[in-house]
């Protein structure tokens, strides 16, 4: 339904608008990663989505800052061959590039023979879904709505439904993949004052589409030095886990994020 919330509307002359779910809490006027990830996930799908080919690998590289201004998206098919699908697109506005994302896409077959290593991973245990579009967070003090009882040096956890990348469109499970994903840079980069670090892209690995509306994602690990930090994270849902989140920051301590002093944004569903 067109009433349910959304990060764009679409224009009349093909583009999109952001709306007051798409804000960040960097600027006042800039937009959130899931909104830009999630707009690039749906638009790269729709170009070469296919029951065949299964949607493995996004990367967006976040070049600029992105504003609530009118936006379009220029995709382009890099190559379409038997096995392998690539694609990519140009997130624009006003005539600049704000955001660049490829999407490679693998076509689906049998597994080889073998047994392989994989690591044990249980399943965190997250607090039962409801129809809210609030997102829960979770770490050693519990599941809140929250982040400013997050404030510590423990393991973070993000658990959310994603809502919907266009206004009148349900999102997809890849694209719902990619929203939830793009919180790996909260549940990496969450500290004891706060996320001081921004990060400049996004990488989703993906070796199966998620079957649950709502998607835990949970830290893996954190690596800073000189105000450069790289954050990973696992995806799950509840079968298990079925992908990855990387993404690279750089220190932005002028506009530090601390959730304890600074009020909930109106929209309630994105933290950074």
């Amino acid at each position: 339904m067109a009433t349910e919330p959304a990060h764009f509307t679409r224009t009349e002359d093909g583009g999109f608008m952001p709306t007051r779910f798409a804000l960040s809490r960097w600027g006042d006027d800039h937009l959130n990663g899931p909104a830009v990830v999630g707009l690039s996930a749906q638009v790269l799908e729709s170009l070469c989505g296919s029951p065949d080919f299964m949607p493995t690998r996004l990367t967006v590289d976040l070049l600029r800052a992105a504003r609530s201004v009118p936006t379009t998206v220029d995709a382009r098919v890099v190559r379409d061959g038997r096995r392998v699908r690539s694609v990519e697109c140009d997130v624009v506005q006003d005539g600049r590039t704000v955001a660049r994302a490829t999407l490679l896409s693998y076509r689906r077959s049998s597994p080889p023979p073998g047994v392989l290593w994989s690591p044990s991973i249980p399943n965190p245990s997250p607090p039962p879904p409801d129809d809210q579009t609030m997102p829960f967070i979770g770490s050693d003090a519990g599941w809140t709505r929250t982040p400013a009882a997050h404030q510590n040096d423990s393991r973070k956890r993000f658990y959310y439904g994603g809502i919907n990348v266009v206004a009148g469109e349900k999102v997809s499970p890849f694209a719902r993949a990619a929203i939830v994903a793009e919180a790996t840079s909260l549940v990496t980069n969450l500290g004891t004052k706060g996320v001081g670090y921004i990060n400049g892209d996004l990488t989703v690995a993906l070796s199966r589409l998620p079957v649950d509306d709502w998607i835990c994602i949970q830290a893996d690990s954190h690596w800073a030095s000189a105000g450069i930090a790289v954050g990973a994270a696992t995806l799950f849902d509840h079968k298990g886990a079925f992908g990855s989140g990387l993404t690279t920051a750089v220190a932005n301590p002028a506009a530090q994020i601390d959730f304890a002093s600074r009020p909930f944004p109106p929209t309630g569903v994105n933290y950074e």
